[in-house]
């Protein structure tokens, strides 16, 4: 179980997370018809060195029809780059990347010239990144600014000190972060990001329904995945399912103009379908809305 104020590495509690998110970036790119790019993903599971992720990277179809694997993540990671290319085109030069993980868009998005991005995210999970992009060669396409600090501790005085501009519009992104966030935690995120947004700001986040039972997940897990590389993280284990404000709500209530799109959406704008999950899966990502909310100028 979460305990407050705990730390992870990239192969522990919600550090795993994301070096399954970096697993299924790697596959996704390897694709015929790939929505994104990210030959950074693979680099970040082979220095990680835990062996059943190394395993889902190297051999994905063995694992066809397992949770990451059907194309869920290709269609969430899409769904974010389409936010900073579309603030970039609209003149947006600065953005903040909250619990960036092994997120390589500094790296590999055609950032305009002048863009700053910000990463936010657990220290020793910006240094294993900084170190493989590092011993890689790897060169950002924007100033890439490191901070490193707990999103539940005063994240927005170490974004200022590190360089942020509350003053010029700022493209947000929170992907797959809210539910590993204590309600309180959750709310006092989106009102320092209001608070730190000039007008023509933007944001997009996934929202999850919390009433969804995680034990028919952790339960399917057990029975059908032990064994596998999602053996290794219990989701009843690392959501927090407490009360929160509703964020589209709350958003809209400060004046932003917000919109929502459900997962089973995305298949149809970027045409790729995406089979059908087993049923504990399916009713995970039913609990998921993509918000996207635009701060007027």
């Amino acid at each position: 179980m979460r305990t407050e104020g705990d730390t992870w590495d990239i192969v522990s509690s919600v550090g795993m997370t994301a070096l399954q998110v970096a697993a299924a970036r790697a596959i996704e790119t390897g694709r015929p018809d790939a929505l994104i790019q990210d030959d950074y993903a693979a680099l970040f599971v082979e220095a990680a060195g835990d062996q059943a992720t190394i395993a889902l990277v190297r051999d994905p179809q063995r694992w066809t029809g397992t949770p990451l694997m059907d194309g869920y993540i290709g269609l969430r990671s899409k769904f974010f780059d389409d936010l900073f290319l579309s603030a970039g085109r609209s003149g947006v030069r600065q953005a903040v990347i909250l619990a960036a993980g092994l997120d390589a868009r500094a790296y590999r998005l055609d950032w305009p010239q002048g863009t700053t991005v910000f990463e936010i995210d657990q220290p020793q999970v910006l240094d294993f990144k900084r170190q493989v992009l590092s011993e890689a060669g790897a060169v950002p396409r924007a100033d890439r600014r490191e901070v490193s600090i707990d999103l539940r501790d005063d994240w927005p005085a170490a974004l200022i000190a590190a360089g942020f501009d509350p003053a010029i519009p700022t493209v947000w992104s929170a992907e797959g972060l809210l539910p590993y966030l204590p309600g309180a935690a959750q709310d006092a995120l989106f009102h320092r990001i209001d608070e730190l947004s000039a007008p023509s700001s933007s944001l997009a986040t996934d929202t999850f329904d919390n009433s969804v039972d995680l034990r028919q997940v952790s339960d399917y897990q057990a029975e059908h995945l032990r064994d596998t590389p999602y053996d290794k993280v219990d989701f009843s284990t690392l959501f927090y399912t407490d009360a929160r404000a509703d964020t589209a709500g709350w958003l809209t209530a400060q004046g932003w103009t917000t919109s929502t799109l459900r997962p089973d959406e995305l298949p149809s704008i970027y045409h790729r379908p995406m089979p059908e999950l087993p049923t504990p899966f399916n009713q995970l990502t039913a609990a998921i809305q993509y918000l996207t909310a635009h701060k007027p100028a």
